[in-house]
Formats: C-alpha cells, structure tokens, sequence
C-alpha cells in the first residue's frame, strides 16, 4: 500500500505545483462517513462518470457493497459494468495504453486521491471546470490550469464560463460589511465562474450535493476502516485512562515508605 500511496503522489506533483504557485483558496466540504446514503449515491456518480478513465483497484466491488449496505444484486445491476465479479477490484475499463495515448498519461488511479489531495481540495476541483475553447477537451480548471482531464460531469452541471458578477470584498482574508447597515460591501469582478442558467440536469445546489456525495465516496474509499480506527481509539484512551488510575496508586504504595 505505501508504493502505491508513494506512487500516486509522485503522478500528481505537477499538480501540486500548480495549485500552490497559483494560491487556489478552496471551497470548505462538511463530510460525514456516517452517511451511506451520501455514499451510495457517491459511488453511483463514480461508477457512471468516472470508471470510463479512472480505476479505484485497490477497492474492491464486495467490500464496498457491504460496507455501504448495498446487497449484491443491487452492486452487481448498477455499478458493475464491465462484467468483473463482485470479488474483483474496481479497475477501469480503459486499458493504461490507451489512456496513454489519448491523453498523453494513463489516467491516475483514485483509490486513494482523497487522501493525497484532501476533501476540500476534490470538491472545489470536480466543480472549477469552465469552457475555454483554446483548450484540446474544450475546457479549463481553475484549480488545475490546463488540466488533461474533459469536464465528465458537464451535463449534469450546465455550461460553467469565466463571466462579470458581484463578489463580496475580502480585505486581509475578512470578508467586509457595511458598518451602519451590516450588508456585505460586493464589487464587480469579470474572472468568476458563472453557470449558464438551465444549461444542465442539476441545479447548482444539486449539483454540488451531487459533487459533495462522489467526494464522500472517496474519502471513503482512500480510508474505508476510518470510523472503526476511531472507535477502537476510543476504547484504548478509555483504558489508558482507567488504567492510569491503578498505576498511580501503585506507585503511591510503592513509594509511600521511601524517605
């Protein structure tokens, strides 16, 4: 697992790179793993718009069933399509040569992403695309300029451009109200992303729920025993603490006669 954590931080470098010269504030995400319904429907948004490109192989279709409460039938009849067993790992179905040469790098592997890049920084990206027709896909990211990636999830957004709105004006990084009415002091500003209005399945609250959900699923999968870590960390500071307790008594007795 840590050559494969290795290796998929080294794949995406350049990206890092380009994030952090470029100062990209991110979006905040709320994630809950307690919630299967979020993840249920992550791992749908996964399988349907993701899987073409990318694989999650370190996961496997039956885990993630039962971890998710989907029984096998249901797995097997809605988010397995390319005839693998339900034992299997979750691979892509495009081969890493082709990938190779339609897009000059085999797609990366996202078993793991939400760990490398954070939950905040996967919400802001899946939702930063916008169309820039100098670009081979036809689109670009803010977060990750030229980006070799096209904008998959395109029709449930709606056309995403860089266009004029009023943006509330941010002084050393505190957002700024008026100090007798307490509204917020906007300005206009020409390089925010606009959606244009009905130009996709979703609207722009559903579809960030919708983004919210797939991020759920791979924070998920980059670290599917989290909850339980977490509970088993509990009982042992639990018991480190009761424990501590008869330990301090017998030291007291040990040294109570030590002058």
């Amino acid at each position: 697992m840590k050559k494969q954590f290795a290796a998929l931080i080294f794949a995406l470098l350049p990206a890092f790179a380009s994030a952090a010269a470029l100062e990209v504030p991110l979006d905040k995400v709320d994630i809950d793993l307690r919630d299967k319904a979020a993840m249920q429907d992550g791992a749908r948004t996964f399988a349907n718009y993701c899987m073409g490109c990318h694989g999650a192989k370190y996961q496997r279709y039956e885990r993630v069933a039962r971890d998710l409460g989907i029984s096998e039938e249901l797995m097997k009849a809605n988010l397995v399509f390319t005839g693998a067993k339900i034992g299997d790992h979750m691979k892509s179905s495009m081969r890493e040569k082709d990938g190779k040469l339609w897009f000059g790098a085999a797609p990366p592997d996202l078993t793991l992403v939400a760990r490398v890049r954070g939950n905040d920084w996967l919400y802001t990206y899946l939702r930063a695309f916008y169309e820039d027709p100098t670009r081979p896909y036809g689109v670009n990211n803010k977060v990750f300029p030229n980006v070799g990636m096209p904008n998959v999830l395109a029709g449930l957004q709606g056309r995403q451009v860089v266009g004029c709105k009023q943006v509330q004006v941010v002084e050393g990084g505190k957002k700024q109200f008026d100090p007798l009415t307490g509204a917020p002091i906007t300005h206009e500003a020409c390089d925010q992303l606009t959606i244009v209005p009905n130009s996709g399945e979703l609207t722009p609250e559903q579809f960030d729920e919708k983004v919210k959900n797939l991020v759920t699923f791979l924070a998920y999968s980059a670290n599917p025993v989290k909850l339980e870590s977490q509970r088993i960390g509990t009982y042992v500071l639990l018991f480190l603490a009761f424990f501590f307790v008869f330990a301090y008594l017998l030291k007291r007795e040990y040294w109570k006669d030590v002058h």
